[in-house]
């Protein structure tokens, strides 16, 4: 796109007091990784898109259902069962073509969240459950990454900003500050089992972008060491400064990071559907049947071992066609893998012959130092 246009395109942005061409030229060439693609994600991906951040990385492994279309105005009627970042991707492309947007269509665990989010500037989170919040803040602390927060449930939302820079080495408190401990599942309910009013994601999404926009551009006063929070019944705002916690929980070191669970429920260490790579290189001399769940448009495994291809979403349509023998499912961390071999388990009644590979093509990689192509 020609200087004219873009001059054009953000003028009323460039204009403002305060603001001006190197806030803007801040915003072409800032990274942003927004994890989660849901009713907070949505409106923080549309208005980042909007407003000409350079680069948007979208994380999230789920599909669009008919429960997430009061709330997620990203996506509509025929979209529904695909995956959201793919969706996204088309969408916020027409939207600004000059926004560079990748897509990481699988959630995030300690495999693979160090790896990504050391690749861009600011990181916005927008998932709904405590383990990815705090999986998230401590690797963002580990990276030094700025981190925009957000949570929405029934008629009220939080955002916060964590982990920036407010003097010279010296950093603001962290999600563990304001929430030293995490809860046990069940202890607090979720926007499934409480419920949320449909515009609430998008008035606090909305602030999320506001403060990922400031933090870039350098204006303004971001949320840090604050708590905002808004009642969509009443319209009260409140902001609440809490003070660094020198004990805190959050973990020193990378190493202290990937030996870290932070959902037992999601554990799949003792997972009898989990092989290691050790186990899934075996499998490859016997010539056993592997599965690639992942999407189409994902970095292929070039001509490593011998594979097909059958994304998740498609999975529940093809059980009926897998052969006979043992199956092994691998995605990129093991996450989609994990659901292929359990949905193809419940399917045929038959939990010895479907496998995992655990950690994914990642831990392959990892293992035999290749290179994906």
């Amino acid at each position: 796109m020609n200087e004219n246009f873009l001059q054009e395109r953000y003028q009323r942005q460039i204009i403002l007091k305060g603001f001006g061409e190197k806030a803007q030229q801040s915003l072409l060439q800032a990274k942003v990784l927004v994890v989660g693609a849901g009713g907070l994600g949505c409106p923080v991906l549309q208005y980042l898109t909007a407003a000409g951040v350079g680069k948007i990385g979208i994380v999230d492994g789920d599909v669009v259902s008919v429960s997430n279309l009061h709330r997620q105005v990203l996506f509509d009627e025929s979209d529904i069962g695909k995956y959201k970042v793919a969706i996204a991707l088309n969408k916020l492309k027409l939207m600004n073509g000059a926004t560079d947007i990748e897509v990481y269509p699988y959630y995030l665990d300690t495999n693979i969240c160090l790896e990504i989010i050391s690749s861009y500037d600011v990181v916005v989170d927008c998932t709904d459950n405590f383990s990815s919040r705090y999986l998230i803040n401590d690797a963002c602390v580990l990276k030094q990454k700025p981190l925009v927060f957000a949570a929405v449930s029934g008629f009220e939302g939080q955002v916060a900003v964590f982990n920036c820079m407010i003097a010279e080495k010296k950093v603001s408190g962290n999600y563990r500050d304001l929430f030293p401990i995490q809860p046990n599942d069940g202890e607090v309910l979720n926007c499934a089992e409480a419920g949320v009013l449909g515009i609430l994601p998008g008035i606090i999404g909305s602030m999320q972008a506001s403060e990922a926009i400031k933090i870039i551009a350098g204006i303004g006063k971001p949320l840090i060491n604050q708590l905002l929070t808004f009642n969509a019944l009443n319209n009260e705002t409140t902001i609440f400064t809490y003070n660094q916690n020198v004990e805190s929980t959050v973990v020193k070191s990378e190493d202290d990071f990937y030996r870290m669970n932070y959902d037992a429920s999601c554990e799949t260490v003792n997972n009898p559907f989990e092989i290691d790579v050790a186990a899934f290189d075996k499998m490859i001399v016997q010539k056993e049947t592997i599965i690639d769940v992942r999407e189409l448009y994902e970095l292929p495994v070039a001509n490593e071992f011998a594979h097909i291809k059958i994304p998740l979403v498609q999975l529940t349509n093809s059980l009926n066609k897998l052969p006979e023998g043992k199956i092994i499912f691998f995605c990129q961390s093991g996450m989609r893998s994990m659901q292929a071999a359990t949905m193809a388990a419940e399917y045929f009644a038959d939990g010895k012959r479907f496998f995992s590979l655990q950690g994914g093509i990642l831990a392959w990689k990892k293992m035999h130092k290749t290179q994906l192509s």
